[in-house]
């Protein structure tokens, strides 16, 4: 067996067999991190929001005069939002998936429960969203008429107008009740002034705005049965008419109220693509690191093994004198090449684990599954088979006579 031959051979050069095994361990613990960082990111590109991305175009605007009859002017845009041509519903909205405003409230499920049961995302509904959202009640009922209130006349805060009814993102009731329907019950959401409002009906899951770190789940969202009144609006279209719908709204307002600024006018499609440009920036970043990790230890593990032919080359001619095959010599050097990896993939599954655990604590990034490690190793052990493949073959190659001429 050549096992102890061949390390004790390795051990000769300790220096160069260190700086590779360390060259290694570095490329296969940051290579694990940077495919389950790349893993995460694409999944994140994957996620569906709940409503319909490929119809939706959004205005945010704001009044120039002080004193402006929100309520009065909100009721009037929508009018005239709905019945432009091509669209097929408009609402006024306080968020929007993949937005920049954040809505969000504790929920609990008794009146002097000290910690949340959950913290979700607020919608606000005028009576148009679920039309203009294209968001599917699965259990119970959307609102009734009489349960819509306006936002000026609500205040959390003090005692008045109360939310009577919520519709909760089917996550989210599935959280709070567990293996039951949460249809009838009772949730604290506004705090103790507030009396608790009644799921009516759950929908299917609807994504909240802001980042995945925003809410620990960013699927749990509520409804509320509120109309605000913040220049803020949905239109629902057809894909192919989202622009001169766009356009034609910000002509719309503009009529109703030409002392108005339109701050923000995007189909959701380009509000999806700014939203996950950093996740594609990091993606293309950690793709090209990792490639040029992989680059570097496969030359660098091909140089020291060129290196050793050349050093060797007399050495492989006696071995050839006295019987050696070629098979022989290529194997010699793929061994020498397999512990030195098998050395460096062990260590480097340390320093895997270790980096994780630092961006854990760091950056909030999940465990790194164990499932990450045995594939690096196989990687890293298959490139170090083929990197040095050609330096052993070409000292395979090397006949007798030519390296005793050398001695």
């Amino acid at each position: 067996m050549e096992l102890l031959p061949t390390f004790n051979q390795l051990m000769r050069h300790k220096t160069a067999c260190l700086l590779l095994v360390l060259e290694i361990a570095l490329s296969c613990a940051i290579i694990c991190n940077a495919v389950f960082i790349i893993s995460n990111r694409v999944d994140e590109l994957r996620v569906q929001s709940g409503v319909v991305d490929d119809a939706l175009v959004y205005l945010s605007t704001s009044s120039l005069l002080p004193d402006v009859n929100y309520d009065a002017l909100r009721l009037q845009d929508v009018r005239a939002l709905a019945a432009l041509p091509g669209v097929k519903a408009a609402a006024s909205v306080n968020q929007i998936p993949y937005g920049g405003n954040v809505w969000g409230s504790d929920i609990r499920l008794q009146a002097d429960q000290n910690r949340p049961t959950a913290h979700a995302s607020i919608y606000m509904d005028d009576g148009n969203l679920l039309q203009t959202y294209g968001l599917q009640v699965v259990e119970g009922r959307s609102f009734l008429p009489d349960e819509y209130i306006d936002n000026s006349a609500f205040d959390p805060n003090k005692i008045g107008p109360t939310v009577p009814s919520v519709l909760l993102g089917r996550a989210l009731a599935q959280r709070l009740f567990p293996g039951e329907s949460a249809i009838g019950k009772r949730v604290y959401i506004w705090g103790e002034k507030q009396p608790p409002s009644t799921v009516v009906g759950v929908i299917k899951d609807l994504m909240a705005p802001g980042d995945s770190g925003t809410f620990a789940n960013r699927f749990d969202s509520v409804i509320f049965p509120i109309r605000v009144s913040n220049g803020a609006y949905a239109l629902r279209t057809t894909p192919d008419q989202r622009q001169q719908v766009l356009k034609a709204a910000v002509a719309a307002l503009n009529q109703q109220d030409p002392n108005r600024i339109i701050e923000e006018q995007f189909t959701l499609e380009q509000m999806r693509e700014d939203f996950h440009r950093r996740d594609r920036s990091v993606i293309w970043l950690l793709l090209a690191v990792s490639a040029a990790l992989l680059a570097v230890t496969a030359f660098g593990i091909m140089g020291l093994a060129s290196f050793w032919v050349q050093q060797r080359t007399r050495q492989i001619g006696i071995r050839r004198a006295l019987g050696a095959t070629r098979t022989h010599i290529l194997r010699h050097f793929q061994l020498e090449n397999l512990l030195l990896s098998c050395a460096g993939v062990v260590l480097g599954l340390l320093l895997a684990y270790a980096l994780n655990m630092l961006l854990m604590a760091r950056y909030e990034l999940p465990r790194l599954p164990l499932g990450y490690l045995p594939v690096a190793a196989v990687l890293l052990l298959l490139l170090g088979q083929l990197a040095v493949l050609g330096p052993a073959r070409r000292a395979a190659a090397v006949p007798p006579a030519v390296a005793t001429r050398a001695a």
